[in-house]
């Protein structure tokens, strides 16, 4: 890593350059003119292949940004990464969820064989019915009580694998209003029910709301404070705070494992709950293949870093606000969000890992939905809009059987189509001879040709799975965790850390002790003040 302003490195003044040529370049031309490009531009590792040919780079780019990442401290950043060092140095912590992924036969610490171990005997003791409820009935659904990553990556894996399940249900609670909670209980059968509440510490608020409520159903519907231990278990570190609750069987994790690269460890129990613990060692394998590729892999051809460097391209200088996530798979609807907090709070810093203000921008906003819903939602501002953005098409591949319904080669035809429509946008001589033959000329030609006309030029990456399995969707994953390293390494920021998100929760213990009457108010601004007095007077109504 160096000390060096980053817009003063060599390889940024190049990109720099680079892009005001660029600016002028055609995605289409290139392809004329380079028969081998969509070759060129693709990489595949571990069953995951990105095809970013439709994206407006050349080979000096991607040379320019290899030298960027290379100046920046990627390979020194990557063997510390992969070693266990302090990475996350803002916290002194490893980021080493690598680690957990490893398969049995490879070196792993002590505890991570352990807790792997009691996960396994506990997930068979619960599929196979011998984990019994408090009326000695066998478990049929798991809530998984958590927020952020204690509930993104198990949901995103229990929501794409869900053709798997068998018997066990699993269903996932976040949101601190009660109704998440309160429709979820509606369709449980409190005898047969099992939560686990995860949270590294313990303590947070929501997640401790949420499983309080779940605690007093439980004893609401006829269990007893012996039984709170049949239903409920816990992932965390804080042993003391687990046994008040009533909760006897934990699962613990470290503090090397940040909240968002957790599903690896115990926090994805619900997935071995759910799907069986042999889906949850195929993702860990499949995990597993993409951190070897990652690990050893030159720049030139590592997926995940190619996936970073990209983003720094089209989000430092071509200067592109967003970037868009399509999967055109409804089981990988939830994907969108994970990579949200993924990407944004990973990255989503002002401030270098040194203290100092960061000179670029560092990530663009993350969003997305799934295709083919998003193509009648926000596609036609990807076409037509002011501004442009970057867009990740995730296209899982079918099988023959598959591919005989017709849906399944609609789904496929309309991820490619507007891939290719995004890069091409819509030739006007072919537009203007279409509107002629509908007998259009003059200014009403005119109107109609501005009204449909699109340049396209808009980029975008393919990424494609050999299939949506679990294998498969543990590399995907592990290859956008890699993504978001490398960029941090790029702008020199910590991934690892999140303090943003400190001061909101701290300023909402003030805040609810104040509406409760618990705590003397503190010194806010009018217009709080003013909406609190709102809350008070809506509150102090009766229902109706």
């Amino acid at each position: 890593m160096t000390d060096l302003d980053i817009r003063q490195q060599p390889a940024w003044r190049d990109l720099g350059r680079l892009a005001a040529q660029m600016s002028r370049a055609r995605v289409d031309s290139m392809f004329a003119h380079d028969p081998a490009r969509a070759e060129r531009f693709t990489l595949s590792a571990a069953g995951i292949t990105l095809d970013y040919s439709k994206q407006r780079v050349d080979q000096a780019v991607m040379r320019a940004l290899g030298r960027l990442a290379e100046t920046q401290g990627f390979h020194a950043a990557r063997t510390a990464l992969f070693s266990g060092a302090p990475v996350n140095n803002s916290e002194g912590r490893a980021a080493w969820h690598m680690a957990l992924r490893r398969p049995d036969d490879a070196p792993l610490h002590d505890e991570v064989h352990a807790v792997r171990a009691a996960m396994a005997e506990f997930v068979d003791d619960v599929r196979r019915g011998r984990w019994l409820g408090y009326t000695g009935a066998p478990i049929s659904d798991v809530v998984n009580i958590g927020i952020g990553g204690s509930d993104l990556g198990p949901r995103l894996i229990c929501d794409a694998l869900a053709q798997l399940r068998q018997r066990i249900h699993c269903h996932f609670v976040a949101n601190v209003d009660p109704a998440d909670l309160d429709d979820t209980l509606i369709r449980m059968d409190p005898e047969r029910t099992l939560f686990i509440v995860t949270s590294k510490s313990f303590g947070t608020a929501e997640t401790l709301a949420n499983a309080q409520v779940a605690r007093q159903w439980l004893l609401d519907n006829g269990a007893s404070e012996d039984d709170i231990a049949r239903h409920f278990v816990a992932v965390s570190t804080n042993e003391e705070a687990v046994r008040a609750f009533g909760i006897e069987r934990m699962f613990g994790f470290w503090d090397w494992v940040g909240g968002r690269f957790s599903l690896w460890s115990a926090v994805g129990i619900s997935i071995a709950l759910g799907l069986g613990m042999e889906t949850f060692d195929a993702l860990l394998a499949g995990a597993h293949a993409m951190d070897n590729h990652f690990e050893t892999a030159p720049l030139e051809t590592n997926l995940p870093a190619t996936l970073a460097l990209v983003g720094v391209w089209n989000n430092n200088f071509l200067g592109l606000p967003s970037h868009v996530v399509v999967p055109y798979a409804q089981r990988l609807a939830a994907m969108p969000a994970f990579l949200q907090q993924l990407e944004m709070e990973s990255n989503g810093k002002s401030v270098t890992r040194d203290g100092e203000a960061v000179r670029v921008e560092t990530v663009p906003t993350v969003w997305g939905s799934v295709g083919t819903n998003a193509q009648h939602a926000f596609f036609q501002m990807l076409h037509q809009g002011v501004l442009a953005a970057d867009v990740d098409f995730v296209l899982p591949l079918s099988d023959a059987e598959a591919a005989a319904d017709d849906r399944e080669r609609q789904r496929v035809a309309n991820c490619l189509a507007q891939a290719e429509a995004l890069m091409r946008g819509r030739d006007t001589d072919a537009l203007v001879d279409e509107l002629t033959r509908e007998g259009l000329s003059g200014w009403a030609l005119e109107q109609r040709l501005a009204a449909r006309r699109f340049d396209g030029n808009r980029p975008n990456s393919m990424i494609l799975m050999d299939r949506l399995d679990a294998w498969h969707l543990g590399a995907l994953v592990a290859a956008y965790e890699h993504k978001v390293f490398v960029q941090g390494v790029i702008w020199n920021i910590n991934s690892f850390d999140q303090w943003g998100v400190e001061l909101g929760k701290t300023m909402a213990g003030q805040l609810l002790g104040e509406l409760e009457g618990s705590r003397e108010p503190a010194d806010h601004d009018a217009s709080t003040d003013a909406l609190m007095d709102r809350v008070r007077r809506a509150w102090g109504r009766a229902g109706g």
